[in-house]
């Protein structure tokens, strides 16, 4: 499954890579700057569902790189409200599951231990083993605080809980991001 998306990735990658040779050529930039925008957008999206990528970075980038080339204010106020939402969203995924971590019990060093463990998953199992790691590392942290499994397994389950709204929070503010680049899009598309 992940070969063919690489492939994939590596296909579009080439192609954007000759459209922008060509653009060089001929002097337009700006449609395929837009091109190179889009892709990223959807690598960033893509990042985001598959922790691979710094997802809303490269969502950010892309637009702002869009933006710069725009060299206009439909641009600029695209990449201002883009910031405003993501920077929005960066901080709502930490402070929401944050709060109903706590009220459900979840220290911050077994958050800790799950975070370490879903770094050392990620290069032991590539893409997945971030995801694993990041749930054992909670339950062996719970299991040794509470000493039963029948207590761990909740404080895991609320924690996985957490994490799967902190990523649905991060996707919501990429994607509203990017309708905000979008409208800009179609915005300079009416006027021209």
């Amino acid at each position: 499954m992940f070969g063919k998306a690489f492939r994939w990735l590596r296909w579009v990658t080439r192609e954007v890579v000759a459209s922008w040779q060509d653009a060089q050529d001929c002097g337009d930039w700006p449609g395929h700057v837009f091109a190179l925008a889009g892709v990223l957008i959807v690598v960033g999206l893509l990042g985001i569902v598959v922790p691979v990528l710094p997802g809303l970075l490269l969502v950010w980038g892309a637009v702002g790189i869009w933006a710069a080339v725009q060299q206009d204010l439909t641009g600029w106020v695209a990449l201002g409200i883009t910031t405003v939402f993501l920077i929005t969203g960066s901080v709502v995924k930490y402070l929401l599951p944050g709060r109903r971590l706590r009220a459900s019990g979840v220290p911050w060093r077994s958050l800790a231990l799950g975070g370490v463990l879903g770094v050392v998953g990620f290069f032991v199992i590539p893409v997945l083993g971030l995801l694993i790691g990041f749930v054992l590392g909670i339950y062996l942290a719970e299991l040794i605080r509470l000493k039963s499994v029948a207590d761990a397994w909740p404080t895991t389950v609320a924690a996985m809980k957490a994490a799967g709204i902190s990523a649905l929070i991060d996707l919501a503010s990429a994607v509203f991001a990017t309708a905000v680049w979008f409208t800009g899009v179609v915005a300079l598309a009416v006027v021209a």
